[in-house]
């Protein structure tokens, strides 16, 4: 903190208003550093690899839409014979939301989803992965199998 340090030899009391002001001056720059350094963390933090808002909330909203993956030995045949992946789906959810919330949350391509309703009342979907990527890794990250 660089003080400055001048009185004048007739009026002392403004000296002291003149080294207030001043440390006034300094400590505001020092503030303002200091938010610049907090800024810059935050980005760098950004860049590793912490989502940001908008990210956090459309998979917050993803996840709604799905409610879990189904795990039955019909629906496991058909994720090493077929490719697809079969969900319990939000009642409310139609195939253009199922499809994007299956895409953003899984970083896959969806050909088709085919949607039905089972005895228990619930909302399947079954959904067709493309042939670049294997419903077999899906599950595994699922824990399915």
């Amino acid at each position: 903190m660089a003080e400055k340090k001048t009185v004048t030899k007739g009026n002392p009391t403004g000296g002291k208003k003149e080294i207030k002001k001043e440390e006034k001056h300094v400590h505001k720059a020092e503030a303002k550093k200091e938010e610049k350094k907090e800024v810059k963390k935050e980005e760098k933090e950004v860049k590793k690899g912490k989502k940001s808002l908008e990210e956090i909330e459309t998979e917050i909203q993803d996840l709604t839409v799905i409610k879990y993956p189904l795990i039955t030995e019909k629906a496991v045949n058909m994720i090493e014979a077929e490719n697809k992946l079969t969900f319990i789906v939000d009642k409310n959810a139609d195939k253009l939301s199922i499809k994007k919330s299956i895409e953003g949350l899984y970083k896959v391509k969806v050909n088709a989803v085919n949607i039905l309703k089972d005895m228990k009342s619930r909302k399947k979907a079954i959904v067709t992965i493309d042939k670049k990527y294997k419903a077999d890794d899906i599950a595994t990250k699922l824990g399915v199998i």
